[in-house]
């Protein structure tokens, strides 16, 4: 069981990886000629499908080259072949808030613009109170995209939907079209963290932010096409996450790698007000069999938007 769940790890970071090295080109081939590398090897796959072993610290410089970030027009392409999906657990979730600082931390986030919420819900009077954290869903039928006029939001190949700020008129047509309530808006000049300034902008990473656009969750695809999972999932403690590919039918926590198509019928997943028909890319595994007891917890005014 132990190697077979090996296996699974090793083919999603496989899967992930061959559209990194997609990303690298002629970079990767400068690695590969480089026989004179005494390191440690790893293995990995590259964009014909082989397999070949490379030093990690010739790995490091692969992927060091995918951290430039995509032009706007190559935002738009997505990585070929792909159709990224998320998985949350809900029986996992104890609103430690781990995901959501990363996500506000790697996202250079500041005021209350949240892009990952995590309510409190119960579903009856008599009925026991969860955690729902609460991210983009990345519809496959997005109503935010048929709304924007100029094209700002738009939706990839590889499913996922971003926003290019500087098409954005800041209109908020798509902030109305949401059912999922999951877009901010800037209604004052960002503040940049002093590490960031001069960042070339790229809508897969959402950075510099500006005045008057529209921001949301974008599920990381800098660090998807570096074979790396999205800064929610490898943050959070309790494994609740799982990001993968529908068409590879695999999902991982960082933790375990799974069968998306088998977790789902193991658990009872399910979409989000599925009945809208936007098809969403977020799945949910209901809060059964719990983790650890459901702890509530003060929310102070500080925090309250972001607790919605």
């Amino acid at each position: 069981m132990e190697k077979e769940r090996n296996n699974r790890r090793d083919f999603l970071k496989f899967g992930f990886l061959a559209a990194g090295l997609t990303a690298v080109g002629t970079g990767l081939q400068n690695v590969l000629a480089d026989e004179n590398d005494t390191c440690n090897k790893v293995k990995v796959l590259t964009t014909d499908g082989k397999v070949v072993e490379v030093s990690e610290a010739n790995m490091n410089k692969a992927e060091a080259c995918c951290t430039n970030p995509s032009t706007p027009s190559e935002s738009r392409e997505g990585i070929p072949g792909k159709k990224f999906i998320m998985v949350i657990d809900l029986s996992r979730c104890g609103h430690e808030l781990k995901c959501q600082d990363a996500c506000q931390r790697y996202h250079h986030l500041s005021g209350m613009n949240v892009w990952l919420k995590v309510f409190k819900m119960q579903d009856g009077e008599n009925t026991a109170p969860y955690w729902m954290p609460k991210p983009c869903m990345h519809c496959d039928k997005p109503p935010c995209v048929k709304v924007c006029p100029v094209s700002a939001t738009f939706k990839r190949e590889d499913g996922i939907v971003l926003v290019d700020n500087e098409r954005c008129i800041g209109c908020r047509f798509c902030m109305a079209a949401c059912p999922y309530s999951t877009r901010s808006f800037n209604w004052e000049e960002p503040q940049l963290l002093h590490e960031s300034v001069g960042d070339t902008y790229s809508p897969e990473t959402g950075f510099p932010q500006k005045i008057g656009t529209v921001e949301k969750c974008d599920f990381c695809p800098d660090m998807l096409k570096q074979g790396k999972l999205p800064h929610c999932v490898s943050a959070c403690p309790n494994g609740v996450f799982y990001m993968g590919d529908l068409n590879e039918d695999t999902v991982s926590n960082g933790a375990e790698t799974v069968r998306f198509s088998k977790l789902m019928k193991d658990k009872g997943g399910y979409k989000l007000n599925e009945i809208l028909g936007t098809e969403p890319s977020v799945y949910y595994l209901p809060a059964v069999k719990r983790m650890f007891p459901f702890e509530d917890v003060v929310i102070s005014n500080e925090n309250k938007d972001k607790e919605g």
